[in-house]
């Protein structure tokens, strides 16, 4: 009897995880059910669906183990061209999911700022790396992550080869988060771009439209987080003529000029200065907990006059500071510990984008041409920000976890994987118990 309740509770949970996709979606449905067939509509929702439940690195975005997946069996052909046929239709194209996945970061940027939270947008760059590929669109040469962590020397074993930088056929990609000082993070917006062919652009072009936009929507509201790619005085001046709050890691070696107006590198300007303030902050990569001090003094750019502060995290004995250059203005030791902490917060998106390319298998995709790659990516950024919008909701998370993905053990208490074991719930959910009833596109 408890075996036939439990069947009865996983079916009913699969039908609710149905539709919390179907309602994160139907405002995009809506709009593509104005211009498409109802049918390449209802195959976008149930790609999405398919796309949570295909779990495999690198064959998860595969059209062929997809259209197995969504008709089943030998009906798998008949599915690959459902799917090619919403993918190569020209009466869409990939900026509208664009613009919904923007939508959806805005709603996160006004909701943290009723609650009256800090709000950070958050940037990161990556590439997408197709070692093997040479005749689909939009190739260009990336710098290879993966040849460095296979070059890397590992204790007990011969050195490998040294030599420059490996690099492989691929894409660019940015990407950018919405995220609060805690708590769930929000996707706001992907790109991808290329050095060569008709598609043809550069960096700091498509760094600039990104940043032109979000000055659009949230002007001084947010304050942007970038990372060392970023550091200089040709985006940093941009950054500031566009009046935007930032806090940017800058290399150690760069120049800033001091309150006496003289140049100095980063690392020489608190040379010799005791911190501020000592704190224990715990280090979650290494489980341990680190004693780090904080300093902070007034600088300004080469090139440009504006008053900035630079604010330096000290871990201690051989590990790295932080330099952290910020137009907030610091006032005490207390100010400069919340730009460390927003700054920390950046881990979050290094997090996301091991998880796209990992769990969700971005970089497998073969399509040769560039705008039916970029519906294929976007249209798997749809399940992940599904993934990212159903963490904002813990109790029922832990039913979908204990009803699909029950864990016992030391490490798993330990490790904190949501996302992780919230894909892995989903995918057993939906293959034991597939949902065929949604509501209607017209219905409200």
């Amino acid at each position: 009897m408890n075996k036939i309740k439990r069947k009865g509770e996983k079916k009913q949970e699969a039908e609710v995880m149905s539709e919390r996709c179907w309602l994160y979606l139907r405002d995009l449905l809506k709009e593509l059910n104005h211009d498409l067939d109802r049918r390449l509509v209802k195959t976008l929702l149930d790609m999405v669906q398919v796309i949570l439940i295909h779990r495999h690195r690198n064959n998860g975005l595969l059209l062929s183990e997809l259209g197995d997946h969504l008709l089943g069996g030998e009906r798998g052909p008949a599915g690959v061209k459902r799917i090619a046929k919403l993918l190569q239709s020209q009466r869409w194209n990939s900026q509208i999911i664009t613009e919904y996945l923007w939508k959806q970061g805005d709603q996160g940027v006004r909701r943290r700022l009723a609650e009256g939270e800090r709000v950070y947008v958050i940037w990161d760059e990556s590439v997408i790396e197709k070692s093997e590929s040479l005749k689909a669109e939009g190739l260009c040469a990336v710098r290879s992550s993966k040849a460095a962590r296979l070059k890397r020397i590992k204790p007990g074993y011969f050195n490998p080869p040294g030599g420059r930088p490996i690099f492989v056929p691929g894409m660019n990609w940015l990407q950018v988060l919405v995220a609060g000082p805690s708590g769930v993070t929000s996707l706001a917006h992907l790109r991808w771009w290329t050095t060569r062919g008709e598609k043809e652009s550069d960096k700091r072009s498509e760094e600039g439209q990104v940043l032109k936009r979000t000055v659009k929507m949230w002007g001084r509201k947010v304050i942007h987080i970038w990372d060392r790619g970023f550091a200089g005085s040709p985006w940093t001046s941009l950054a500031l003529q566009k009046h935007v709050r930032f806090i940017l890691r800058w290399k150690k070696d760069y120049n800033l000029l001091r309150a006496d107006g003289l140049p100095h590198k980063a690392w020489q300007i608190t040379r010799g200065q005791r911190s501020w303030e000592h704190r224990l902050i715990w280090d979650a990569r290494r489980r341990c907990y680190r004693k780090t001090g904080v300093i902070a003094v007034p600088v300004s750019l080469p090139d440009y006059p504006r008053r900035l502060w630079l604010v330096v995290s000290r871990p201690g004995s051989g590990r790295k500071p932080w330099y952290l250059l910020t137009t907030e203005r610091i006032r005490s030791a207390q100010d400069a510990w919340s730009i460390i902490f927003a700054y920390a917060r950046r881990w979050q998106v290094e997090m996301s984008i091991r998880f796209t390319k990992s769990e969700m298998a971005f970089e497998c995709p073969r399509l040769h041409k560039w705008e039916a790659r970029l519906k294929f990516l976007l249209i798997a950024s749809l399940a992940y920000a599904f993934l990212l919008s159903l963490l904002a909701f813990p109790c029922p998370l832990l039913r979908l976890f204990d009803l699909a993905c029950h864990r016992t053990g030391k490490w798993s208490r330990d490790i904190s994987a949501p996302l992780y074991r919230l894909r892995l719930a989903l995918s057993r959910l939906w293959l034991a118990y597939r949902p065929t009833s949604l509501p209607s596109l017209d219905s409200g």
